[in-house]
């Protein structure tokens, strides 16, 4: 059975970003404060998401700016570290993403225990750091050999701070990658984070992948949650759950309550 449609029925589940603070190594990492103030940031704002019902929680290093393809081990060691001090306080599935190192999302999420995993497994694409050819072949024979085949792996086809060299239509290369590389969801970006993708995007590759979870991966929002659920088998969501919306803020509790009642909302009418 797919690991995502194991994990979440058919929820059409709304997965929620734990930021992390810049971890060590980060040109932004504020030595001054340490681990000990990334953890609980990290806690603050696992309880208000928990709080609000959100249907799973999932911890990224967003704030490791400029990013990398082979990430620092001090990062992934720090998110391992991280995760596993609140392991016992989550209470909802969740996923881990170590922008943009396949490899070391692979390591991070058989070290803790997480339920799916997020990051760009395939394509081409000439992007803000580089040049950016991830090999998803390796990548899922690695998870493979750490025993960890039912962690549910979150292709994102769309990727940002990128541009695809693949000039084949964004339904083509998401149809082909599912052929290819059998991911449990497709995510569908726009070009950065907190930035929308388009929801033509979002229902042409559905329409393409009638049977695979196809979720809108960034830029989703309170006025847009409804129109988004209505096409898209769920939603990763992090900026517009912050204080005033901004992605470096923590999460508002407010604004994350009001966003559930109205994912809530859309899932009934459906």
């Amino acid at each position: 059975m797919n690991n995502f449609k194991r994990i979440f029925s058919d929820t059409r589940p709304v997965i929620a970003m734990v930021h992390l603070r810049a971890l060590p190594g980060a040109p932004l990492y504020d030595a001054k404060s340490g681990v000990a103030a990334i953890l609980e940031a990290a806690r603050a704002d696992l309880a208000a998401l928990q709080a609000a019902g959100v249907d799973a929680v999932m911890f990224g290093n967003e704030n490791d700016r400029p990013y990398e393809f082979d990430v620092d081990r001090a990062s992934t060691a720090t998110m391992a570290h991280v995760i596993g001090q609140l392991r016992n306080e989550i209470t909802v599935p969740f996923g881990v993403n170590v922008l943009w190192d396949p490899m070391s999302t692979v390591a991070l999420a058989a070290a803790t225990g997480a339920d799916f995993m997020r990051e760009i497994f395939s394509g081409l694409y000439a992007s803000d750091m580089g040049l950016w050819a991830p090999d998803a072949g390796k990548a899922m024979r690695y998870r493979n050999r750490l025993g960890c085949e039912h962690v549910a792996m979150l292709f994102n086809v769309s990727a940002e701070f990128a541009d695809s060299l693949d000039r084949r239509a964004l339904p083509d290369r998401a149809r082909s990658a599912v052929f290819s590389s059998i991911p449990d969801a497709v995510l569908v970006s726009g070009q950065i984070t907190g930035e929308a993708a388009a929801l033509c995007d979002i229902e042409a590759v559905k329409a393409v992948l009638p049977d695979t979870p196809v979720l809108a991966n960034t830029g989703v929002r309170h006025e847009t949650v409804a129109d988004l659920l209505a096409v898209a088998d769920g939603c990763i969501v992090g900026s517009t759950l912050k204080v005033d919306g901004d992605t470096w803020n923590p999460v508002d509790p407010a604004r994350a309550a009001d966003f559930m009642d109205r994912a809530r909302a859309a899932r009934g009418a459906a």
